[in-house]
């Protein structure tokens, strides 16, 4: 079973609670937020593979180039121009799709790899993360590196990019339930009805886990009930949660009452075995 966690915002708990469900089952963890994975904090695992991953940028043959400008027009990105004859490439806004060697009558442009992060993992894929460069762009082919390393054999717990984007949507393809985090404030409410509208999109069965609750304040209760959204579980506001959380601490860790809640939430969305 594949189970992502994400969130409308960023700043809810995503990782707290997608660490905290790693933390009671025998599952993989897959920090799937490449471009600040933050995972290991929690979990500090012991990575001892890094892997690359590439993806193919044009390559242009000036032997062959008669500088005719199509493979510039054949770009939506405007990774490739031709300036008074001259191809100039900017592999960093290239999103790989192939088009301008398909419009080059001359076959001048081929294909070159290109690194553009890289995936981590433990000596038994129990944890993985992938690590998008500095200053690149895009975040999908790391993360689609990433998901061939899925394990078939135990529960994933796969902790998704903030927001809902297309890196959101890359990750919760082919999930089998999504948990989605949020908090009592107005742009929590806002950008939980984004992520609700795009996992129903996906057709994906989901709930909510409340973060930093609050007694009077019901709004997301009151919008879940409204419509006919499970509430998983609520994480109240508090401040020994946050000054264990800012020390690596996750609030399963401390055992006792958030062990047997983490435990439950585990159980009731499918989770396997647990530890």
């Amino acid at each position: 079973m594949r189970i992502a966690v994400l969130s409308g915002k960023g700043g809810t708990g995503k990782t707290t609670v997608a660490a905290s469900l790693t933390s009671v089952g025998i599952c993989q963890y897959v920090d799937c937020d490449v471009e600040e994975p933050n995972g290991a904090i929690f979990l500090k695992p012991r990575l001892t593979s890094s892997t690359p991953v590439t993806v193919a940028v044009p390559a242009v043959d000036l032997s062959r180039c008669d500088g005719c400008g199509r493979c510039a027009e054949a770009c939506q990105f405007h990774a490739i121009s031709v300036v008074k004859g001259t191809v100039l490439l900017f592999p960093e806004l290239c999103h790989h799709c192939g088009a301008c060697g398909i419009a080059c009558p001359r076959d001048a442009v081929s294909e070159t790899g290109r690194e553009i992060g890289v995936i981590e993992a433990d000596p038994d894929g129990f944890f993985i993360q992938g690590r998008l460069h500095i200053g690149e762009p895009v975040t999908i082919p790391v993360i689609q590196a990433l998901k061939k390393r899925i394990r078939e054999d135990v529960p994933v717990i796969l902790d998704c990019p903030p927001g809902a984007s297309c890196a959101v949507v890359a990750s919760i393809r082919d999930c089998d339930y999504c948990v989605l985090v949020t908090e009592p404030t107005p742009f929590g409410l806002h950008d939980l009805k984004v992520a609700v509208g795009l996992v129903q999109q996906m057709n994906i069965p989901f709930g909510v886990v409340v973060n930093k609750a609050m007694n009077g304040d019901q709004r997301i209760q009151d919008y879940c009930m409204e419509n006919g959204i499970t509430v998983l579980m609520e994480i109240p506001f508090s401040r020994e949660i946050a000054e264990g959380y800012a020390r690596g601490m996750l609030p399963i860790q401390a055992g006792g009452e958030w062990r047997d809640r983490f435990l439950s939430l585990y159980k009731a969305i499918g989770g396997g075995n647990v530890r």
